[in-house]
């Protein structure tokens, strides 16, 4: 039974594994001091930015990191599906697809217009999964570094 909830102060220690799992497989460095401020970001609820964790006997295996915003498309929020990752151990287990699932009910709930993210090209274990929500869009991202 996989349990999904909003990460909490003391997931700490368990989040940070997955989250050095995340940066190892995009292959990035985050200096310590951001990872700390995303945490904090992630825990303050005047902060937009969320983390909904998996876990299964108590143990947390995944997250989905998210955030809304407004848009000029529409009157109601869309959610930015920004990071996604689940232990190597739990791949398999439906745990991804609980992830994504779980943003879709509540953004049904909280009646958001739209959930969209992007990948890696090269992650194409991740568009599987993807691809049985939706299709790639026409849309190319750029982006500028500043």
């Amino acid at each position: 039974m996989i349990e999904i909830r909003d990460a909490q102060a003391g997931d700490l220690a368990d989040w940070m594994p997955l989250w050095q799992g995340y940066l190892e497989f995009y292959e990035v460095d985050i200096a310590p001091d951001i990872t700390m401020a995303t945490w904090a970001r992630i825990l303050d609820p005047m902060n937009p930015l969320t983390s909904r964790v998996a876990l299964v006997g108590g143990n947390m295996i995944g997250f989905a990191n998210h955030h809304t915003h407004l848009t000029t498309w529409d009157t109601r929020p869309t959610c930015y599906f920004e990071d996604m990752f689940v232990s190597p151990t739990a791949r398999g287990l439906g745990v991804g697809r609980a992830l994504i699932d779980d943003l879709v009910a509540r953004g049904k709930a909280r009646d958001w217009v739209s959930i969209y993210w992007i990948t890696a090209e090269k992650n194409k274990t991740a568009q599987k999964l993807y691809d049985t929500y939706v299709g790639k869009d026409e849309f190319i991202r750029y982006c500028i570094n500043l």
